[in-house]
């Protein structure tokens, strides 16, 4: 049969979600609650063959058995042992969790594991039985956690490409590089419908608009499982999950796992329609979300997961959990939550050691009828369904599937080819005065920004590493800066090109081209108060406007996961791109603003905003507001020919009560930019690359404390050692706004029970023509620590005076933070941040 094609325009789109908002009753008819709800038409049938096969092997199941299907560890806290002695269903690999907790294992070593634990599943010598399991993994921009794979615009820059075929490619590029190394099953795609862009998830989502989403949603799925009357589940695809289960994108103030306070026909309407698109192209599994809905938790929420999703909708497939998701019901812990699979959860995602007493807990629970055994038979029947349809059962074990092990496949050039058209179709103009752009390339051209040459700034989050950071442009062979393409084209036409992050140039530039933009981050962290771009610490302006002070045209390209409030740098700007984030293959950026050697366009704008552009930092605007007012709407985007329409003198000064904004953050669960969290013991100093090290007496590592690897901790044993925050970029910053405003340093710590012999906190800074550290001060905090109660949170300040006052420059700061003990002590860490007004209530006062 022919394969069906779902490129549609957004007037289709929007018939099509406006028919399955209105199709559930008659006219003038008013829809409740259940009724609301479509029944779904999934393109995979029941097949009489494999529900007989359910039925036999459930039959022959224990009840341990079965609910150890249920459980999905992580790499990091199972061995094969315990694969061989329980049997899981399934497991993961989180986000920056590697095969021997290596960034850089090979294809070889993730295959060897997937094949390590494949045998030990179906070895019965000790479980009784010999069910395949799973490997699941956060494929969700390509490949991302593996050295060397495609890397693909992330969603937001696709939702701007409006190309639903050309999603359906990635998927199925993502697909092959997946299957190379032996995994099953991917945790994608994401279908949020973004409502409140500070959300630090926003670039999970496509488009502000379930149009997009929707179409999109049954493209990722065709071309991660294919197609059910083609090429179903076969060697070339992978088990798909549309996520998150529901209404993430929408939850008050874009608070990530916050509460959705939607009607539940806004619930629909929204933030539903991915799951319409996903579902009917058949996706095989539903991934709970962590936010709540009118205040209940999803992982909890029975009407929802079993009622809608499963009775209504239709879904047959199986629910898998969130990170330690059950966790957050009221009245759970991650180790002991009845009420998840109660409501319809059929797989819980227990990273961390909580997975055996869960496991235990759980068969206990079924034991004393607390969970109905009719329960654990349904998600049990979901989980091997989803087995039998994807052939886990038939097909070889991972490292004799036909794609194993195959290098070429991970990062092949046909798949970067789809990556660069994603890159040139996901770029937005939105500023373009006298036509600056396209550049002729045989210029003078100047590249300045510290984005330019950073392919882990323009990859962002999902990249190597849970957040992003700690990556090197050599962890990215096979990618390109966005550097890189530039200078290529630039230097083939005998053009000049100079690469400098700061803008200085030894000859003056024609034009200068100025990549910058938002640093790193994923989930949780990305959290903003408001979206004003370096709110006072406008780096990025100073750089714009030093260029143009000098006569040099500007070309911006901005880096971000989200529209933001940048008005000075727009007006700074003579032509403006919004190129999101690309992925690894940044030179198809070259593509776009370069001519070629004969002067001619090479490939023009065609990227449309799939969210709306904000006039202001604060209030969220969407397409279909009733006082519907952003800078640039939905679906804005110039072409080349087309007159800006942006005035070059856009407010700068908005009205923002004084707020957490206002803090400058050093530390807030990851490290902030321009900062580097550094070790150091003795004369050794060490950067941190890892979510464990050690240092000599020193050890490091990350912990939990409200979400994901949000803390970390460091042990002391012995001689003076420590942590610290430098720059990362060797150029001071200027933070005396903050001494100026009564600010006090801050710390979050818990401490253990031991305190150390000495303790103390510095600030280091760099005079003019001095080596950095020239100028510092310290705090002795040993008192303090002995003062505080063991084992609990708890917040430190010193007010900046007492660094003052040692002759700490806080208009040349380069260390903002050092802490130095020796002894034998545990002090945790969640937040290292400069507070202004705050020198009153100080725990350690300077004041006269």
């Amino acid at each position: 049969m022919k394969k069906k094609t779902i490129k549609m325009s957004l007037s289709v789109l929007a018939v099509a979600v406006l028919s399955a908002c209105s199709s559930q009753s008659e006219p003038g008819a008013t829809v409740k609650g259940i009724d609301i709800w479509p029944t779904i038409q999934s393109e995979v049938a029941k097949d009489p063959d494999i529900e007989r096969q359910v039925a036999a092997l459930l039959s022959k199941m224990t009840l341990e058995q079965k609910v150890a299907q249920m459980i999905q560890p992580e790499i990091r806290d199972i061995t094969v042992d315990d694969m061989r002695r329980y049997g899981f269903g399934s497991y993961l690999n989180g986000g920056g969790a590697f095969p021997g907790n290596n960034k850089h294992a090979s294809v070889k070593e993730w295959v060897d594991l997937a094949e390590a634990m494949y045998q030990a599943s179906v070895d019965d010598s000790l479980d009784g039985i010999n069910i395949p399991t799973m490997w699941g993994t956060d494929a969700v921009h390509g490949h991302n956690n593996v050295i060397g794979a495609t890397l693909f615009p992330h969603n937001i820059g696709l939702g701007a490409a409006n190309n639903p075929e050309l999603i359906e490619q990635i998927a199925q590029a993502t697909a092959k590089e997946v299957m190379a190394t032996g995994i099953d099953w991917v945790f994608a795609p994401t279908v949020a419908t973004v409502r409140d862009d500070r959300w630090g998830r926003t670039y999970e989502g496509y488009s502000e608009d379930p149009e997009i989403v929707k179409a999109y949603a049954a493209a990722i799925v065709h071309g991660l499982q294919g197609h059910a009357d083609e090429d179903f589940l076969g060697n070339d695809r992978v088990i798909s999950t549309v996520k998150h289960f529901l209404g993430d994108g929408g939850t008050v103030k874009g608070d990530d796992q916050g509460n959705n306070i939607d009607a539940e026909q806004a619930l629909f309407d929204i933030h539903a329609q991915g799951y319409v698109g996903g579902l009917t192209a058949g996706a095989q599994s539903v991934m709970a979300s962590f936010n709540s809905w009118q205040g209940e938790k999803i992982h909890g929420h029975r009407y929802l997961l079993s009622d809608v999703l499963k009775n209504k909708m239709g879904f047959d497939g199986f629910v898998v959990g969130d990170w330690n998701g059950h966790g957050q019901i009221p009245g759970c812990q991650n180790d002991n939550c009845p009420q998840a699979v109660n409501a319809g959860l059929d797989v819980y995602m227990v990273p961390t050691d909580a997975w055996k007493p869960l496991l235990e807990n759980t068969i206990a629970q079924v034991k004393a009828g607390v969970i109905p055994m009719a329960r654990i038979d349904d998600a049990v029947s979901r989980i091997l369904r989803v087995k039998f349809r994807a052939g886990l059962f038939d097909k070889p074990s991972p490292a004799n599937r036909p794609h194993a092990n195959n290098t070429q496949l991970i990062g092949h050039e046909a798949h970067r080819d789809i990556a660069r058209q994603a890159v040139r179709e996901s770029l937005v103009l939105l500023k373009n005065n006298q036509q600056l752009l396209p550049l002729a390339p045989n210029q003078r051209i100047l590249i300045a920004g510290d984005a330019a040459n950073n392919i882990g700034k323009q990859s962002g989050g999902w990249t190597i590493t849970w957040q992003g950071t700690n990556n090197q442009n050599s962890d990215f062979p096979g990618g390109q800066s966005i550097y890189d393409g530039l200078a290529r084209q630039i230097k083939q036409t005998g053009g000049e090109v100079e690469l400098s992050e700061n803008g200085q140039f030894d000859t003056k530039p024609d034009v200068a081209i100025v990549v910058f933009g938002e640093e790193p981050y994923a989930e949780g962290h990305g959290d903003r108060e408001t979206l004003i771009y370096q709110h006072g610490n406008k780096r990025d302006l100073a750089l714009l406007k030093s260029l143009r002070a000098q006569g040099i045209p500007v070309v911006s390209v901005f880096i971000s996961g989200r529209p933001m409030w940048v008005n000075p740098e727009l007006n700074a700007s003579d032509a403006f791109v919004a190129a999101w984030l690309p992925g690894s293959q940044g030179e198809a950026v070259a593509d776009v603003l370069l001519r070629n050697g004969k002067g001619e366009i090479q490939h023009d704008f065609s990227g449309r905003l799939s969210f709306s552009w904000p006039a202001h930092p604060s209030k969220p605007v969407n397409r279909g507001d009733k006082d519907y007012a952003p800078l640039l709407p939905y679906g804005f985007g110039l072409s080349y020919g087309e007159p800006s329409v942006l005035s070059n003198t856009l407010p700068e000064q908005v009205d923002t009560a004084l707020s957490t904004s206002d803090v400058y953050e050093i530390f807030n669960g990851k490290t902030q930019q321009p900062w580097q969290m550094r070790l150091f013991s003795g004369q050794q100093n060490l950067a941190v690359s890892a979510s464990s090290m050690a240092l000599g007496g020193l050890s490091f590592r990350t912990i939990d404390k409200a979400i994901q690897e949000d803390a970390f901790r460091v042990d002391w044993q012995g001689p003076t050692a420590g942590v610290q925050f430098v720059s990362g970029n060797g150029f001071r910053e200027d933070l005396a706004r903050y001494q100026a405003s009564a600010g006090v340093l801050s710390m979050t710590i818990k401490r253990g029970n031991a305190v150390a012999d000495k303790a103390f906190v510095g600030m280091h800074c760099q005079s003019e023509g001095d080596k950095p550290g020239s100028c510092r001060s310290d705090v002795d905090i040993t008192a303090e620590l002995q003062g505080l109660a063991a084992q609990q949170w708890q917040t430190l300040t010193i007010d900046l005076q007492c660094f003052a006052r040692q002759g700490v420059a806080f208009d040349q700061m380069v260390m903002p933070f050092e802490l130095s003990a020796s002894g034998n002590m545990s002090l945790s860490f969640s937040d290292i941040s400069i507070q202004p007004a705050a020198d009153t209530q100080a725990s350690i006062s300077c004041q006269e």
